[in-house]
């Protein structure tokens, strides 16, 4: 029986930055996925990425991260907020405060994986069993155990469990859900423009569905952003049959040309968009991150690092309990790391899911509306700015490892 101090179940981008993230404070731990990540390793750019906020920029700086990325990722220097393509948004523009830290960068999915992947494989304290899928698990008063597919077992004081959305971990503790499924389906792929994004992410709201540009870094043959693009669920299908001078028109059009010419650069994918909430993150000598206990609606781009910042309070509640010499698995633990969660997970859950439904409502009235409260916010500085905090993870009681430091 293999012993260690945690056992992740999950090995994607949330599980390996915990590992990573227990690694920089001492802490062992076993990470069991049954995927194969020589398939991660050679991938090819999809046109997924992901928005990863400055607060989580910091983490990855302090636990080793950003040293395994394969590229810098792109600054978001600036966002612009639109309904429709009507005059009057809001504008977030850090360099108008004291630090000018970008809001924060993006990366291709591939290059996340890489650097995730490298990291925990150079980690001194983490055990990496790919290709493995849990048989058995047991959770009593004294340990968690998983037995694996090949008999092996693993034994450690406390379960993560960071499988994703379906995650088994959290159906097995019986942890009830709240969750619903939207109208709307989001497409998402890349595109080379003709103009210069420079640095700035667009969210534009329309009745049907916002659609977001988000800045790349350029290449060698021009300007890159990513989008994505929430459209009704019966739509999707039609556009992933268009070609792609159709697929870029209709583009143009949903962005009025503010990037002028623009053309597809990489395949387009398409997933439902959904909203589950778990009553609560822990069970006896079980803690669940990320997509296992909360998803939201990418309207703000907050998903993952909502799951991120998971991590870091997690990882800051292990290390301290284990300096105090206290059971990793012990409630005291559980409890610390529930009550830091769980007001955050809910308020952006929350404050997603009400965006999506406000800017839903069709009509030149509920328009004059958001206009005119978007107007108010621009005018209000402490709202405005705290709304910009919230983008960029640093709002609320933030874990060492969020402000930059060392746990």
């Amino acid at each position: 029986m293999e012993q260690t101090d945690v056992i992740i179940l999950g090995g994607g981008l949330v599980g390996l930055a915990l590992a990573a993230a227990l690694d920089s404070g001492g802490l062992r731990s076993v990470v069991i996925d049954p995927a194969d990540p020589a398939l991660r390793k050679d991938a090819s750019f999809d046109g997924r990425t992901t928005a990863i906020s400055s607060s989580t920029h910091r983490m990855f700086d302090v636990i080793g991260i950003s040293d395994h990325l394969p590229e810098p990722g792109s600054p978001i220097e600036k966002i612009q907020v639109a309904d429709g393509l009507q005059p009057g948004g809001l504008c977030f523009d850090p360099s108008e405060g004291e630090d000018g830290e970008p809001l924060g960068f993006m990366h291709e999915n591939r290059h996340l994986r890489a650097a995730l992947l490298a990291r925990a494989e150079a980690g001194a304290n983490i055990t990496l069993k790919w290709k493995s899928t849990p048989t058995k698990v047991v959770r009593d008063e004294f340990r968690a155990v998983v037995t694996l597919q090949d008999g092996s077992i693993v034994a450690a004081p406390l379960l993560v469990g960071a499988e994703g959305r379906n995650s088994p971990s959290r159906e097995a503790a019986g942890i009830r859900m709240a969750r619903w499924q939207y109208d709307h389906a989001a497409i998402v792929t890349t595109i080379r423009h003709e103009r210069s994004h420079e640095g700035v992410a667009w969210e534009i709201f329309y009745p049907s569905g916002p659609f977001a540009t988000l800045p790349m870094n350029d290449d060698a043959n021009g300007h890159r952003s990513a989008i994505v693009w929430s459209v009704p669920r019966e739509d999707a299908e039609g556009y992933l049959a268009l070609s792609d001078a159709e697929f870029a028109a209709e583009a143009v059009g949903a962005m009025g040309g503010f990037l002028g010419k623009v053309e597809m650069i990489a395949p387009r994918s398409s997933y439902p968009l959904g909203f589950h909430h778990a009553a609560r993150m822990t069970d006896r000598r079980l803690v669940l991150v990320g997509d296992a206990a909360h998803a939201m609606h990418p309207i703000a781009g907050q998903g993952v690092n909502v799951g991120y910042r998971d991590v870091a309070a997690l990882a800051q509640v292990l290390v301290e309990g284990a300096r105090l010499g206290m059971d990793l698995g012990d409630s005291q633990l559980a409890d610390r790391y529930q009550r830091w969660r769980s007001l955050d997970v809910m308020m952006v859950s929350m404050a997603t899911d009400g965006l999506t439904r406000l800017y839903g409502v069709p009509g030149k009235l509920a328009s004059k509306v958001r206009r005119f409260g978007m107007g108010m916010v621009e005018r209000i500085g402490p709202l405005k700015n705290r709304l910009m905090a919230e983008a960029r993870g640093t709002s609320g009681d933030l874990p060492l490892l969020l402000r930059g430091l060392p746990i």
